[in-house]
């Protein structure tokens, strides 16, 4: 079941997306080669705390920490560790956080130094491909309007999208109905309605779409070993569009 928010609720929704995107943007500034992202996980899980906000993700459903840290390969939910980062290095960071009942949740994909213009462009694609999809949030739209934007920008730039993991409604759960997949025909699927509020989030393989998931039964990695990327933003369906809850 698809829950609407009421304005009230959307606006304690954005509050915690904006402790989320104000954390993932010191620890954008935190990342260069040398640092290691245990030392991230640690910063994010501080800087809620301050905020008198919970890690949304340590604990959930098993998962050890509050960061999800995936490096190159890596497509999501990668373990934070001590191993540092290489210049070249491109970083996908998932975050999320549980203020006055409700959660926040987004990801960027930084550069580590100086990135080889593959995995600059591999980025910027996955990036445009999320606003595409954003773009198309709209009341009286369908849901799969979002997948196959995001798709067509993708498969058009040459990449591929995953197809194993979506993105999700959000609320006062961090995961609610709809699943938002990145593909699919469009005109399908649920009506889009004001109220809705959902997390979009592209994962962009450099090759691709097949993944496989490392011994922690945690990490995501590409199949094949190309590079992986990903963007996520909440966003409310309102009678004016989309409203970007997590956006600075």
């Amino acid at each position: 079941m698809v829950i609407l928010k009421s304005p009230k609720e959307i606006e304690k929704i954005r509050e915690s997306n904006q402790i989320v995107a104000e954390i993932l943007s010191i620890l954008k500034a935190e990342i260069k080669p040398g640092v290691d992202t245990l030392y991230l996980d640690n910063l994010a899980e501080e800087l809620a705390k301050k905020k008198k906000a919970v890690p949304a993700f340590k604990g959930y459903r098993g998962f050890p920490y509050s960061i999800c840290a995936s490096v190159n390969q890596m497509v999501v939910h990668g373990f934070p560790s001590k191993q540092p980062l290489n210049e070249g290095d491109i970083l996908s960071i998932d975050f999320g956080t549980l203020y006055n009942g409700f959660y926040g949740d987004s990801a960027i994909t930084v550069p580590v130094g100086k990135i080889s213009k593959n995995a600059e462009r591999l980025s910027q694609i996955t990036k445009e491909s999320l606003f595409k999809g954003i773009e198309k949030a709209i009341p009286g739209g369908r849901l799969s309007d979002i997948s196959n934007a995001i798709q067509t920008h993708v498969e058009s730039a040459g990449y591929s999208v995953v197809r194993v993991f979506v993105g999700h409604g959000i609320g006062s759960k961090l995961h609610e109905e709809p699943q938002i997949p990145n593909y699919g025909s469009p005109g399908v699927g649920i009506r889009l309605k004001t109220g809705m509020t959902l997390a979009i989030e592209p994962m962009v393989n450099e090759k691709g779409p097949d993944v496989k998931i490392l011994d922690d039964g945690w990490t995501a990695i590409t199949k094949d070993g190309g590079l992986s990327a990903h963007f996520e933003h909440t966003i409310a369906i309102t009678e004016n569009g989309p409203d970007i809850l997590s956006k600075r």
